[in-house]
């Protein structure tokens, strides 16, 4: 396994990328084409960012299983149901939207092109580990979850 995996909150990577989303707006010009519905994007971006990592958080609270992105060896339960029975990783995906709305208040294109590095870097050191262990845990469940549920939605 590679030394990053697992090793990054998956909170301070999205800190990070935001960081980065500033100072590329800043540093590059905005795109006027956003400015119109930029404000508008970026709100359902934010709510829907807001709602469906809770959504998750709930689903894991209710299974009594862990919540903690470092630890998924932890884990007790295949949460399947609620928000995981239409994407296995709400909170990575609010995050994503999160990001996405930052992007569009930023009103810059260029800022929204980084949510493509957040997206390549969780699936590599956050989702792909995270898909290991659960498939060592629950090594006929998760196989078929994978199956029929996408990763981000």
């Amino acid at each position: 396994m590679d030394r990053l995996a697992l090793k990054v909150p998956p909170v301070a990577i999205m800190g990070i990328v935001a960081g980065l989303m500033w100072g590329v707006s800043r540093a590059l010009p905005e795109m006027q084409n956003l400015a119109s519905v930029g404000n508008y994007l970026a709100l359902v971006c934010f709510v829907l960012g807001v709602l469906i990592p809770l959504l998750g958080v709930r689903a894991f609270r209710q299974a009594q299983t862990t919540v903690n992105p470092l630890a998924p060896q932890q884990a007790r339960v295949l949460v399947q149901t609620g928000v995981y029975a239409r994407t296995r990783n709400p909170m990575y995906l609010g995050f994503l939207l999160l990001l996405m709305g930052w992007g569009f208040l930023l009103q810059s294109g260029y800022a929204l092109i980084l949510c493509a590095g957040f997206v390549t870097y969780m699936n590599r050191f956050q989702i792909q580990p995270e898909e290991q262990t659960l498939r060592q845990l629950f090594p006929e469940s998760y196989p078929a979850y994978q199956h029929k549920v996408r990763r981000w939605c």
